[in-house]
């Protein structure tokens, strides 16, 4: 680590961010703390490419972030006018992700980093959706998080830069992966989630009930896998299912799992009001499920229930983006140090490295 000039402290900051965890190619440049802005937030998505397969090929997406990176960082250079001059720092994913393209992210933000004398800040993705809000509705620390994406589903207690701990997780299958399964289960095309939430509104939801996992224990871990796994047992019963049958199938998937996000979200305040009993209670959704109406209707009425602040950023801001790491390099710049070019990109990074990942580790690390 290295020490950062004092002027990191007190400054605004002109901050490049880099985002290649997933399958989405994205560079950013934004400024704060002071006076915040996003100066431009180029994003590339890669679903045509994986659309064939029904999910994301690692190495596909990997080859499309070095095709096309470069060219997304000069069209987000030249969206905020900036010249390399106006930039104090480069933010790049380190991880979670897939780890072909977190090394492709974050290996050119070290080239950058490098060729234009700029301090180098490895941001972890989870964070940069952890500390959105903050740019987007000035919140405060401590509160709540619940990320909700193709790859994550935890509720997070948010206390400061560095500073969290996870409440609860899926113990299998995140909530958009539940979805993307579902979706190709019932033959509808990649990504699934969009699909499914446009049959619900045709489907009937007394036709169907399906389970509401791990609500009848306590705690705030959550389960979809079972629930896949009884819409699949009900298809079955029914085949050849007709298209009413699968609108009605995706309506009782889709409010399922509102009202497992719902009733934890619940709890998850409850606990979170216990802890901090002089805190303004608050919770953050952040990932590519915050699209989904009903789950974010579920949602705004659980914490209107428990007399909460709502909050979820534009969902510009909500998916994988790089304005969320430039941001959260903001944040860290803050601190003090920063990182030096020793620092290697890993494919799992949990945010609650004190915690055991619920899913074990292995030489990668805990999984998060």
């Amino acid at each position: 680590m290295t020490s950062v000039n004092s002027k990191f402290n007190a400054s605004n900051l002109t901050v490049l961010g880099i985002e290649t965890s997933c399958d989405e190619t994205a560079a950013a440049v934004v400024q704060g703390p002071v006076q915040k802005a996003i100066l431009s937030n180029t994003i590339r998505s890669q679903i045509d490419e994986h659309t064939e397969f029904g999910g994301v090929v690692p190495e596909i997406a990997a080859r499309a972030h070095i095709e096309i990176l470069d060219r997304i960082v000069s069209e987000a250079m030249h969206e905020a006018d900036c010249t390399w001059d106006d930039i104090d720092a480069v933010a790049a994913t380190a991880g979670p992700g897939l780890i072909g393209g977190v090394i492709v992210g974050f290996m050119t933000a070290k080239a950058i980093a490098m060729a234009a004398g700029k301090p180098l800040v490895g941001v972890n993705h989870l964070e940069g959706h952890a500390l959105t809000a903050r740019l987007t509705d000035d919140l405060e620390f401590p509160f709540l998080l619940l990320l909700v994406s193709g790859g994550h589903s935890q509720f997070l207690l948010v206390r400061g830069v560095g500073d969290y701990e996870r409440l609860g997780t899926t113990i299998d299958d995140a909530i958009g992966e539940a979805f993307d399964k579902t979706a190709k289960l019932l033959g509808l095309p990649y990504p699934g989630g969009p699909h499914v939430e446009k049959l619900a509104t045709r489907g009937d939801v007394n036709r169907f009930r399906l389970p509401r996992p791990l609500l009848d224990r306590p705690g705030l871990d959550m389960s979809f896998a079972g629930l896949k796994t009884a819409l699949r047992t009900q298809a079955k019963k029914l085949e050849p299912v007709d298209e009413q049958t699968v609108a009605d199938l995706c309506v009782a998937f889709q409010r399922s799992v509102s009202d497992v996000l719902a009733a934890r979200t619940k709890s998850a305040l409850a606990l979170f009001a216990e802890r901090h009993p002089d805190a303004e209670p608050a919770i953050v959704v952040a990932g590519g499920v915050a699209a989904n109406q009903e789950i974010r209707s579920a949602l705004t009425a659980a914490a209107a229930e428990a007399n909460a602040r709502f909050v979820a950023p534009p969902m510009a801001l909500c998916t994988d983006n790089a304005a969320m790491i430039a941001w959260a390099g903001i944040e860290r710049l803050q601190l003090g140090p920063v990182d030096d070019m020793k620092l290697s990109p890993r494919p799992r990074w949990p945010l609650d490295q004190d915690k055991a990942g619920i899913l074990g580790a292995g030489k990668k690390g805990a999984k998060v």
